[in-house]
Protein backbone atom coordinates (compact mmCIF):
# COMPACT_ATOMS: atom_id res chain seq x y z
CA UNK A 1 0.00 0.00 0.00
CA UNK A 2 0.95 3.62 -1.17
CA UNK A 3 1.64 5.76 2.45
CA UNK A 4 -1.09 7.93 1.85
CA UNK A 5 -3.80 5.00 1.14
CA UNK A 6 -3.41 4.10 5.23
CA UNK A 7 -6.04 5.33 7.59
CA UNK A 8 -3.53 7.45 9.63
CA UNK A 9 -0.05 7.69 9.10
CA UNK A 10 0.56 6.05 12.48
CA UNK A 11 -0.93 2.86 10.46
CA UNK A 12 2.24 3.49 8.05
CA UNK A 13 4.50 0.70 9.19
CA UNK A 14 7.63 2.33 7.82
CA UNK A 15 6.26 5.61 9.52
CA UNK A 16 6.21 4.06 13.16
CA UNK A 17 10.17 2.68 12.59
CA UNK A 18 11.05 6.66 11.46
CA UNK A 19 9.36 7.79 14.75
CA UNK A 20 10.85 5.38 16.77
CA UNK A 21 14.08 6.24 15.74
CA UNK A 22 13.33 9.76 15.77
CA UNK A 23 12.68 9.59 19.47
CA UNK A 24 15.22 7.10 20.48
CA UNK A 25 18.65 9.51 18.85
CA UNK A 26 16.70 12.19 21.01
CA UNK A 27 16.83 10.11 24.11
CA UNK A 28 20.30 8.79 23.29
CA UNK A 29 21.60 11.94 22.97
CA UNK A 30 19.99 13.65 26.50
CA UNK A 31 21.79 10.57 28.46
CA UNK A 32 25.33 11.28 26.25
CA UNK A 33 25.21 14.86 27.40
CA UNK A 34 24.11 14.29 30.94
CA UNK A 35 26.54 11.58 31.10
CA UNK A 36 29.23 13.94 29.46
CA UNK A 37 28.47 16.43 32.77
CA UNK A 38 28.80 13.66 35.33
CA UNK A 39 31.91 12.43 34.00
CA UNK A 40 33.83 15.77 33.66
CA UNK A 41 32.59 16.81 37.05
CA UNK A 42 33.82 13.95 37.93
CA UNK A 43 37.24 13.98 36.48
CA UNK A 44 37.25 17.43 38.04
CA UNK A 45 36.62 16.26 41.38
CA UNK A 46 38.17 12.88 42.00
CA UNK A 47 41.18 13.57 39.81
CA UNK A 48 42.15 17.02 39.31
CA UNK A 49 43.16 20.24 41.71
CA UNK A 50 40.90 22.96 42.33
CA UNK A 51 42.98 25.14 39.86
CA UNK A 52 41.73 23.05 36.52
CA UNK A 53 37.94 24.38 37.44
CA UNK A 54 38.18 27.25 34.99
CA UNK A 55 39.26 24.74 32.41
CA UNK A 56 35.84 22.76 32.69
CA UNK A 57 33.32 25.61 33.20
CA UNK A 58 33.28 25.53 29.63
CA UNK A 59 32.61 22.13 28.90
CA UNK A 60 29.90 21.41 32.38
CA UNK A 61 28.10 24.86 30.50
CA UNK A 62 28.10 23.32 26.92
CA UNK A 63 26.64 19.55 28.42
CA UNK A 64 24.26 21.21 30.51
CA UNK A 65 23.03 23.18 27.73
CA UNK A 66 23.06 20.56 24.88
CA UNK A 67 21.35 18.46 27.73
CA UNK A 68 18.46 21.15 28.34
CA UNK A 69 18.09 21.40 24.34
CA UNK A 70 17.55 17.53 24.01
CA UNK A 71 14.94 17.68 26.82
CA UNK A 72 13.24 20.28 25.10
CA UNK A 73 12.74 18.14 22.12
CA UNK A 74 10.93 15.60 23.83
CA UNK A 75 7.46 17.17 23.91
CA UNK A 76 7.07 18.15 20.22
CA UNK A 77 8.66 14.79 19.91
CA UNK A 78 5.73 13.15 21.52
CA UNK A 79 3.02 15.83 20.09
CA UNK A 80 4.42 14.77 16.25
CA UNK A 81 2.73 10.87 17.71
CA UNK A 82 -0.15 11.88 18.55
CA UNK A 83 -0.37 13.68 15.08
CA UNK A 84 0.23 10.54 13.49
CA UNK A 85 -2.09 9.17 15.31
CA UNK A 86 -5.23 10.97 13.76
CA UNK A 87 -4.36 12.17 10.77
CA UNK A 88 -2.77 10.00 7.35
CA UNK A 89 -0.34 11.15 5.19
CA UNK A 90 -0.36 13.39 1.84
CA UNK A 91 2.30 13.69 -0.74
CA UNK A 92 2.41 16.97 -1.89
CA UNK A 93 4.27 18.47 -4.81
CA UNK A 94 4.58 22.69 -5.39
CA UNK A 95 3.89 23.43 -1.86
CA UNK A 96 4.30 27.20 -2.20
CA UNK A 97 6.99 28.45 0.85
CA UNK A 98 9.45 31.08 1.54
CA UNK A 99 11.91 32.49 3.81
CA UNK A 100 10.91 35.81 4.36
CA UNK A 101 7.56 37.00 5.77
CA UNK A 102 4.63 35.69 4.32
CA UNK A 103 2.10 38.45 3.55
CA UNK A 104 -0.81 37.82 5.60
CA UNK A 105 0.97 37.07 8.93
CA UNK A 106 3.29 39.44 11.62
CA UNK A 107 5.70 37.05 11.93
CA UNK A 108 8.70 37.02 10.00
CA UNK A 109 9.46 33.24 9.57
CA UNK A 110 10.00 30.74 6.80
CA UNK A 111 6.41 29.10 6.08
CA UNK A 112 4.47 26.75 4.36
CA UNK A 113 1.11 27.51 2.67
CA UNK A 114 -1.05 24.54 2.49
CA UNK A 115 -4.96 24.31 1.82
CA UNK A 116 -7.48 24.29 3.89
CA UNK A 117 -8.91 20.80 4.53
CA UNK A 118 -12.59 22.56 4.26
CA UNK A 119 -12.45 24.64 2.11
CA UNK A 120 -10.85 24.17 -0.98
CA UNK A 121 -8.99 26.77 -2.97
CA UNK A 122 -8.22 28.67 0.55
CA UNK A 123 -4.32 28.31 1.34
CA UNK A 124 -3.54 28.42 4.79
CA UNK A 125 0.29 29.61 5.74
CA UNK A 126 2.18 27.43 8.46
CA UNK A 127 5.20 29.34 10.36
CA UNK A 128 8.24 27.63 11.34
CA UNK A 129 7.36 29.25 14.73
CA UNK A 130 9.96 26.79 16.49
CA UNK A 131 13.38 27.17 16.07
CA UNK A 132 14.38 24.00 16.98
CA UNK A 133 16.03 21.88 13.98
CA UNK A 134 14.93 24.34 11.69
CA UNK A 135 18.48 25.07 9.83
CA UNK A 136 17.82 21.61 7.47
CA UNK A 137 14.78 23.03 6.44
CA UNK A 138 15.88 26.60 5.90
CA UNK A 139 18.27 25.02 3.58
CA UNK A 140 15.89 23.28 1.81
CA UNK A 141 13.02 26.18 1.47
CA UNK A 142 15.61 28.46 0.24
CA UNK A 143 15.86 30.66 -2.16
CA UNK A 144 16.18 31.93 -5.78
CA UNK A 145 20.13 30.74 -5.67
CA UNK A 146 19.60 27.44 -4.01
CA UNK A 147 20.55 24.54 -5.29
CA UNK A 148 17.71 22.80 -7.37
CA UNK A 149 19.26 19.11 -5.34
CA UNK A 150 18.19 20.32 -2.16
CA UNK A 151 14.83 21.83 -2.87
CA UNK A 152 14.51 18.19 -4.20
CA UNK A 153 14.81 16.88 -1.10
CA UNK A 154 10.74 17.82 -0.03
CA UNK A 155 9.46 16.94 -3.25
CA UNK A 156 7.26 15.85 -2.50
CA UNK A 157 6.87 16.95 0.57
CA UNK A 158 5.03 14.34 3.29
CA UNK A 159 2.41 16.29 4.98
CA UNK A 160 -0.20 14.90 7.98
CA UNK A 161 -2.78 17.30 10.27
CA UNK A 162 -4.65 20.33 9.98
CA UNK A 163 -3.09 23.54 8.63
CA UNK A 164 -5.03 25.69 11.06
CA UNK A 165 -3.85 23.96 14.02
CA UNK A 166 -1.24 21.60 13.74
CA UNK A 167 0.71 19.33 11.42
CA UNK A 168 3.95 17.30 10.94
CA UNK A 169 5.86 17.69 8.01
CA UNK A 170 9.17 15.56 6.57
CA UNK A 171 10.61 14.31 3.92
CA UNK A 172 11.61 11.86 1.84
CA UNK A 173 13.71 8.60 2.74
CA UNK A 174 16.14 7.68 0.43
CA UNK A 175 13.98 5.05 -1.18
CA UNK A 176 11.36 7.73 -1.51
CA UNK A 177 8.96 4.86 1.05
CA UNK A 178 9.11 6.75 4.66
CA UNK A 179 9.57 9.59 5.80
CA UNK A 180 11.93 11.30 7.39
CA UNK A 181 13.08 14.77 9.50
CA UNK A 182 9.50 14.75 11.28
CA UNK A 183 9.04 18.07 12.23
CA UNK A 184 6.10 19.60 14.12
CA UNK A 185 4.77 22.89 12.54
CA UNK A 186 1.53 24.48 14.56
CA UNK A 187 -0.47 27.68 14.88
CA UNK A 188 0.38 30.32 17.44
CA UNK A 189 -3.04 30.21 18.50
CA UNK A 190 -3.25 26.71 18.78
CA UNK A 191 -0.34 26.63 21.41
CA UNK A 192 -2.53 27.36 24.30
CA UNK A 193 -0.25 30.30 25.58
CA UNK A 194 -1.16 32.99 27.98
CA UNK A 195 -2.67 35.75 26.23
CA UNK A 196 -3.15 33.94 22.96
CA UNK A 197 -6.88 33.28 21.90
CA UNK A 198 -7.28 30.00 20.47
CA UNK A 199 -9.69 30.02 17.38
CA UNK A 200 -11.76 27.99 15.30
CA UNK A 201 -10.96 29.18 11.59
CA UNK A 202 -14.27 27.90 10.54
CA UNK A 203 -13.60 24.42 11.40
CA UNK A 204 -15.97 21.85 11.95
CA UNK A 205 -16.78 19.81 15.56
CA UNK A 206 -15.30 16.87 14.15
CA UNK A 207 -12.13 19.11 12.99
CA UNK A 208 -12.10 20.68 15.72
CA UNK A 209 -12.19 17.57 18.32
CA UNK A 210 -9.74 15.66 16.22
CA UNK A 211 -7.55 18.97 16.46
CA UNK A 212 -7.54 18.55 20.13
CA UNK A 213 -7.05 15.08 20.47
CA UNK A 214 -3.69 15.86 18.71
CA UNK A 215 -2.76 18.36 21.55
CA UNK A 216 -3.81 21.50 19.87
CA UNK A 217 -5.89 24.24 22.18
CA UNK A 218 -8.95 24.89 20.02
CA UNK A 219 -12.62 26.30 21.15
CA UNK A 220 -15.27 23.81 22.37
CA UNK A 221 -17.55 23.07 19.83
CA UNK A 222 -20.66 22.76 20.51
CA UNK A 223 -21.59 18.28 20.52
CA UNK A 224 -23.92 16.90 18.26
CA UNK A 225 -27.58 16.61 20.70
CA UNK A 226 -26.03 19.13 22.97
CA UNK A 227 -28.26 21.86 24.43
CA UNK A 228 -26.76 25.27 23.96
CA UNK A 229 -26.33 27.00 27.28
Amino acid sequence: MAPTEYPTAWDHPPTRRAFVRHFVLIVLRLVGWIAVWIGSLAVLVVFLSPGFTLLFVPLLGYAAFRAVLQLAYVRPSLQIQRVLWEYPWQLLTDVPRGRTKHPSVEEDEMWLELENPEEPGERIPLLFLSTMRTFWWMRRIGTARTKPELKAEIEPLWFAGDPRFVAVVAASGRKGDAPRRLHLLYQRTATGRRGIEPTDRNASPAALERARRCGAHVPDAVRPHARPH
